[in-house]
């Protein structure tokens, strides 16, 4: 693990926020190079990309704080220190939904183009944040001999963040193909929902930093059950208005 990079005077440079960075100019110029096909503003799409980037950790800390909030309560500057890592993403994923919609109102954009454009690299910078959370040793697995020793922890633990990058990387590649064939509207954003609260769910059973609160399920288990359950009435009601 390289929880830290290097220093620069006082300054310290932290691995997890370098990937954050990274993850946010890679997605954004990606997609801010396909926006022309389809019909997007690149210079209003970029202006967009950043504020539900902003959002988006918003709204990942705050349910990460909400969800350990007794810690916090006890420590609370920690609470501003993302260099520590910390995210959920189900926070940011509702933030930057409602950040994003309310741009898209504002500046009169197609809201259905625009978030099936983003959603592809909405999964690519997840899938490069999640390196961030392997290099800072947070979001880590169960202890395992098949595992990875974590100098943080001092034990060999299952490499959930890498695992969890390479299934965003398989969905971000799942969606792009999607992405350049017809399509409904709305189906790539649905399809995001569907095989990333799959992805989740199932990534869960391999971590060990959240409680078990139902029928042995986290917290972020049953929030995929519920996206899965909304992407699923979202897909059917698509095709069946299709069909009629």
């Amino acid at each position: 693990m390289l929880p830290e990079i290097c220093h620069i005077g006082p300054f310290t440079v932290y691995s997890y926020g370098v990937m954050l960075v990274l993850a946010f100019f890679i997605s954004s110029y990606l997609a801010c190079r396909q926006a022309p096909k389809s019909g997007i503003d690149p210079n209003k799409l970029f202006n967009l990309c950043f504020y539900v980037f902003i959002a988006g950790i918003i709204g990942s800390r705050a349910l990460y704080v909400i969800n350990n909030f007794i810690y916090y309560l006890k420590h609370p500057l920690e609470t501003v220190m993302l260099q520590h890592g910390g995210m959920a993403i189900f926070g940011g994923i509702t933030f930057g939904f409602v950040c994003a919609w309310l741009y898209i109102r504002r500046n009169k954009m197609d809201l259905f183009a625009t978030l099936d454009l983003l959603a592809p690299f909405i999964a690519l910078g997840q899938s490069i944040g999640r390196i961030g959370c392997f290099l800072n040793g947070c979001c880590y697995g169960r202890e395992s001999a098949f595992g990875l020793y974590f100098p943080s922890s001092g034990k060999v633990l299952i490499p959930t963040q890498l695992y969890s990058s390479l299934l965003l990387f398989l969905i971000f590649l799942a969606l792009r193909f999607m992405q350049n064939r017809k399509h409904l509207p709305g189906q790539v954003l649905y399809s995001y929902l569907f095989l990333y609260s799959i992805k989740r769910f199932t990534i869960e059973f391999f971590r060990n930093d959240s409680p078990r609160i139902l029928a042995g399920l986290t917290i972020f288990q049953l929030l995929s059950i519920a996206m899965f359950l909304l992407s699923v009435v979202l897909l059917a009601r698509m095709f069946y208005s299709r069909k009629r």
